[in-house]
């Protein structure tokens, strides 16, 4: 068992732009489509060109939540299928027997998005890259627990994914939807709201969820007042909880 607390957050995904909008959506969710973009005004036109649309949503939420004097904190980016659009654009290109792009093949690898982050806000501490299957999402809050049970005042958690290329639709065992989060996690008990995360044996039948992908319905149960919550993913019972 893990817990932390949650300091800050933000969320993006299409149509869901704001604090309001995304607790409206988790008392009535609703699967995010849609091919928005967001503004991402942080960062210069010259930068931004080079960011396609999973980079912009997961850099988005990272620039919302993290503070602009903070420096040094630990980052933990996490997506389950990554930019799997620009490693279509790769196999493509194979396929064809025409060269792959030097540039696609940079920013296709999972670490980019962390990696152009941490440029665009000359960061030079500690960042991670990591996928986790279904289970993505916890498996990036045990690593983020473990590199505060090593020190680290707060971790910057970026959670996102995009639609699959169609296709790998026939692969495809959760809804499907573009969208990015944010936490900023310290210690449980830093002043802020604190969950515990737990996890057994995976036991079929129990934990399913009808509508939402798995990264989506940890965001839901986060906003939504809830004291638990169960999923299933990777051959395990994730149990989250809100301490009171």
């Amino acid at each position: 068992m893990i817990g932390f607390s949650v300091k800050e957050w933000s969320a993006w995904a299409p149509g869901l732009v704001d604090r309001d909008a995304w607790r409206a959506w988790a008392a009535a969710p609703w699967l995010p489509a849609g091919d928005d973009t967001p503004a991402l005004a942080e960062v210069p036109a010259m930068q931004r060109r080079r960011i396609e649309r999973l980079g912009r949503m997961a850099i988005q939420t990272a620039f919302w939540c993290q503070q602009a004097d903070d420096s040094g904190i630990p980052l933990v980016f996490a997506s389950r299928h990554g930019d799997v659009a620009r490693s279509m654009e790769l196999l493509e290109a194979l396929a064809a027997e025409e060269p792959p792009s030097p540039t696609t093949f940079g920013l296709s690898v999972h670490n980019a998005i962390a990696a152009l982050y941490s440029i665009l806000r000359r960061e030079r501490g500690n960042y991670t890259a990591l996928a986790g299957g279904m289970a993505t999402v916890e498996a990036a809050c045990v690593e983020a627990a473990g590199l505060i049970a090593d020190g680290a005042l707060e971790v910057l958690l970026v959670i996102y994914d995009a639609p699959l290329p169609a296709v790998y639709a026939d692969f495809a065992d959760e809804p499907d939807a573009g969208f990015a989060w944010c936490w900023r996690i310290a210690a449980e008990g830093a002043g802020a709201p604190a969950y515990r995360l737990a996890w057994a044996p995976d036991r079929p039948g129990e934990g399913a969820v009808a509508g939402l992908p798995h990264g989506l319905e940890v965001l839901r149960f986060f906003l939504s007042g809830e004291s638990e919550l169960t999923l299933a993913g990777e051959g395990s019972m994730w149990r989250w909880r809100r301490n009171a």
